[in-house]
């Protein structure tokens, strides 16, 4: 797997001798939670019709409203959707375990997300996402099937699953911030045999991308949310253009106390190489905690980058980048404040087909990515608050982002002016009567900096703009 993962593996190993903090994972590595509701422990049965009975059912409701105000003169879009799926997992049988699940979703109300902005020359950004890319005008016939899988349970905590699943690594996870997240198909396995280490890995061929409804071959899925410049500043074509079959990946986890080191590995199969290695730390000072995370991501071009044809490479050759995150934070038991920092180097851009999931680096806000990006400068505050009100928290953070010029084509993918964010997101979790029940408000600003000169098609949706969301969710 080259010299990259065996210097990770080092450090990895190394570390568990030296390091005595205490970890925060990061919510990319945390496991799935999309289906809560009922849960139960699971017991092997005798029999298969017993392993149907002593099954769980899960379901899911959401109702998601999102309005983005954007730059005056330029057009604004809504829309509400809503939706809803069941989840069944047998109990185990002689070890084996099989869950399926979907999902469907009506377009409510919305805005004609068919119609592009004569001035930006794009349309709906956001609001087309909670329904299907591909389709504009597809307001019913939206439905997924999420999970159909077979499970095998080696112990309590080690398990191999074949077929369509949802997980969360740090280059491809649920990115859920629509009605459904991205999905997989594939092999995957989880292993916790040995005393504080989890190994996971597997190998995959189809993807499912959030905002869509279909199951892709992994090159077929690349360039649906939009493929941008290439490095020539020419339009990238590599969308329907990239031949690329397998996703190979291994995951290494180490606790030391309550610490954490983790160290993947990912192979795209004839684009490119990404290592990461992460360290989330932590030390307790009475009830009150400090934080400390340390995240290195390193990649490298491999195969002909998609295509033999140079207008259609999604990864251009000798493509490599760096990227390095950091974050502090200090904990309460109300307060939780934190600042981070992402340096992308100049060596080239960070790729990472948007498709698949959303940045895994600590400075990251929704509403925006920095993939696509070399010689980034990205710096982040953040402060939560538990209220007085049980079950219920505010979070404010701010964020500014130095980029490249513009019209830096070779570092610049998407030509995003440089940028501040303010987002505010208040939650709430209901009980009682109406236990399951969440509902979430997430308001995103975006400033553009020195755009005065600027085309409107370099603002339009993606800065000077104000996003407004509200979430209810009810699980069952």
């Amino acid at each position: 797997m080259g010299r990259y993962l065996i210097i990770v593996l080092t450090v990895f190993f190394l570390s568990y001798q030296i390091i005595e903090l205490n970890a925060q994972h990061q919510e990319v590595l945390d496991k799935p939670k999309m289906w809560k509701g009922k849960t139960k422990k699971f017991y092997d049965t005798g029999a298969i019709s017993k392993a149907f009975h002593y099954g769980v059912l899960q379901g899911h409701f959401r109702h998601y409203l999102m309005f983005t105000d954007n730059q005056p003169g330029l057009t604004d879009y809504f829309a509400q959707a809503g939706g809803g799926g069941i989840r069944f997992e047998t109990a185990p049988y002689h070890g084996f375990q099989f869950a399926v699940s979907g999902f469907f979703i009506f377009n409510i109300q919305s805005s004609d997300l068919g119609i592009k902005d004569t001035l930006g020359n794009s349309g709906s950004r956001y609001e087309l996402g909670l329904f299907d890319l591909e389709n504009p005008y597809n307001r019913k016939d939206l439905d997924r099937l999420e999970e159909f899988y077979l499970k095998y349970n080696f112990s309590d905590n080690s398990n191999l699953i074949l077929g369509r699943q949802l997980i969360n690594t740090p280059f491809i996870n649920l990115q859920d911030g629509r009605m459904r997240p991205t999905g997989v198909e594939g092999l995957l396995f989880r292993s916790n045999e040995l005393e504080k280490t989890q190994i996971e890995g597997g190998y995959l061929w189809d993807m499912s991308p959030r905002s869509t409804v279909r199951w892709y071959d992994v090159g077929e899925s690349i360039g649906l949310y939009g493929s941008g410049r290439d490095i020539n500043g020419g339009s990238s074509r590599y969308s329907g253009n990239t031949e690329s079959h397998w996703v190979a990946m291994l995951g290494l986890h180490r606790s030391i106390g309550e610490s954490k080191i983790h160290a993947w590995t990912f192979w795209v199969d004839n684009l490119l190489n990404s290592n990461l290695l992460q360290f989330d730390l932590r030390k307790s000072i009475g009830k009150n905690q400090i934080y400390l995370g340390l995240q290195g991501i390193q990649q490298q071009a491999i195969g002909n980058g998609g295509n033999e044809n140079d207008s259609f490479k999604y990864v251009p050759e000798g493509h490599k980048s760096m990227v390095g995150s950091f974050r502090l934070g200090y904990k309460t038991p109300n307060w939780d404040t934190r600042v981070a920092y992402t340096r992308i180097t100049k060596d080239g851009r960070y790729l990472m087909p948007r498709e698949w999931g959303r940045d895994p680096f600590y400075t990251f806000m929704p509403r925006e990515r920095n993939e696509g990006l070399g010689d980034v400068h990205a710096i982040m505050l953040k402060v939560t608050h538990k209220l007085p009100a049980e079950h219920s928290s505010v979070s404010f953070s701010l964020g500014h982002f130095n980029l490249p010029s513009v019209e830096n084509v070779f570092l610049n993918k998407y030509a995003m002016p440089d940028y501040s964010q303010v987002n505010l997101d208040l939650r709430h979790d209901f009980e009682g009567v109406w236990k399951g029940l969440e509902a979430q408000v997430l308001i995103a600003y975006k400033k553009g900096w020195d755009t005065e000169s600027f085309s409107e098609s370099l603002v339009f949706n993606k800065v000077n703009l104000t996003q407004y969301n509200f979430v209810l969710n009810y699980h069952f």
